[in-house]
Formats: C-alpha cells, structure tokens, sequence
C-alpha cells in the first residue's frame, strides 16, 4: 500500500456554516473519518481494536486552513504517518479540493495508544506497528 491514503468526499450542505464555507468541526471530521478509513485497509477495524481491547485516542489537533471548501466540493484527504513511537504516533494530512487540485488545510495529529479498559497509553503491539511500517 502507499504510504498516502486518500479518504474522498463530497461536501454536504449539512457542513456548511454561517459564513457560507465548510465549518472548521468538519475538517476535524474528516481527518477523523480518513485516518479510521485508513487504519482499515491496513487491517485495523474499529471492532479489530475492541477485540485487542486497545487502540488509538487522538491527543491533539493541529490544523492550517487555507482556502475555503464550498457545498457541493469534491475533496480528498491525504493522510500519512510520519511518525510512531513506543505509544504515540503523528498523523499528518493535506485536504485538497479535487476539481483544480487546490489545498485547502493542511494538519496533523497527534494519536495515543490506550488501554481501554484503563484509559491508559500502552506499548503499541507489534501487529499493530508492522501494519503501518509500509506506510510511514
């Protein structure tokens, strides 16, 4: 697999705020949905982690908007790792509207390995690390 997944989307009229662009929540949204979407294809399901009963927590968010995205866009989220520690891993992101490949944020995210049962960070298991070695 690519080291950049990219996770498409259509913008709704349900995103848009009062100013008439795609609220700043939905660019969170969107890197939330991408980076699920591509722990996924790497084999790591929402209900992959529950039956490991550990898994990712986002810590923080950073994130550089640009350009405005508009209802009815076509955009896609990039998203890659560039980086993975013991417990923690960042996830960096471009959000780019297709029709005249424009970038429109750019971002990153700071993601936590935890326990669930304790809500504490923990080792990330090596299954879980070699499934994202192709993509850092």
């Amino acid at each position: 697999m690519s080291p950049v997944y990219e996770y498409l989307h259509d913008v709704g009229d349900d995103e848009i705020d009062s100013l008439g662009h795609v609220n700043n929540v939905a660019y969170v949204e969107w890197m939330q949905s991408a980076a699920v979407a591509h722990s996924s294809a790497l084999g790591w399901s929402t209900r992959a982690y529950r039956l490991l009963g550990a898994g990712w927590v986002a810590r923080s968010h950073g994130i550089e908007y640009l350009q405005s995205a508009l209802a009815g866009d076509r955009i896609v989220v990039r998203t890659w790792i560039a980086t993975m520690t013991r417990v923690t891993s960042i996830r960096r992101y471009k959000i780019v509207r297709l029709s005249d490949e424009q970038l429109l944020a750019t971002a990153e995210t700071k993601w936590a390995f935890i326990d669930f049962a304790t809500g504490r960070p923990v080792r990330i298991p090596p299954e879980v690390s070699q499934s994202f070695e192709g993509a850092l």
